[in-house]
């Protein structure tokens, strides 16, 4: 009977020690499995994102900021704006928004008074991205200015029938003629001392420049 009671003891006390042995292996994995979570979580925050391509040709549709005319920018100015629309690359937006962009006046020509319509190139050199500038080329958006040639025949026109009307008032005949001649010898001055259109573009216009050249962001 003793000899029994002594094997149960052993047996009891081989169990608590193999239970024993295993608690601190159960704790030792959670330990390291926490540890490689820790690392990995750290990991993902120092590699950076991967880099995304914009194309060339892709639109970029912006509201200017700063207004921009023929007769008031000169070449070399350079304007602000923002996207008005956001850039997406595959699913993935790469620029917001509103994100702020910077352009440049390639060209800015007065309309004359004779001939030479108005005329603007403009085009966009940076764009903002996570606070950060992007240097970019897009190609020039140009615009010309509506040509004049019917409101100077109206004015030219007008001028004549006034003038023989009041010729034919003043007696009829070859004095409508003279007067016909003397107004449109006034309409013509008159279109000579006025201006052509100009091209105006006053805040939040918007504009669509392509992009030139592909950019890596």
């Amino acid at each position: 009977m003793k000899r029994i009671v002594y094997l149960v003891s052993i047996a009891i006390l081989t169990t608590s020690l193999i239970g024993c042995n295993r608690e601190p292996v159960a704790a030792s994995a959670d330990s390291t499995a926490a540890s490689a979570a820790v690392a990995d979580k750290q990991l993902n925050k120092e590699l950076p994102e991967p880099k995304v391509m914009v194309p060339a040709g892709t639109r970029l549709r912006i509201a200017l900021t700063d207004a921009v005319s023929s007769d008031k920018s000169r070449p070399g100015d350079s304007f602000l704006g923002v996207l008005a629309e956001p850039i997406v690359i595959d699913g993935k937006t790469v620029f917001e928004k509103g994100s702020k962009v910077r352009g440049l006046v390639v060209d800015a020509k007065e309309s004359g008074r004779v001939k030479g319509r108005a005329s603007v190139q403009l085009t966009l050199t940076e764009i903002v991205r996570s606070g950060s500038p992007v240097n970019i080329s897009t190609k020039a958006y140009s615009a010309v200015a509506e040509a004049t040639k019917k409101r100077d025949a109206a004015i030219i026109g007008g001028g004549a029938g006034l003038g023989a009307a009041i010729g034919a008032l003043a007696g009829g005949g070859k004095c409508a003629l003279i007067g016909a001649g003397i107004g449109g010898g006034s309409g013509t001055a008159t279109v000579l001392a006025t201006k052509g259109k100009e091209i105006h573009y006053s805040p939040e216009t918007r504009l669509t420049f392509t992009l030139a050249r592909s950019i890596e962001v």
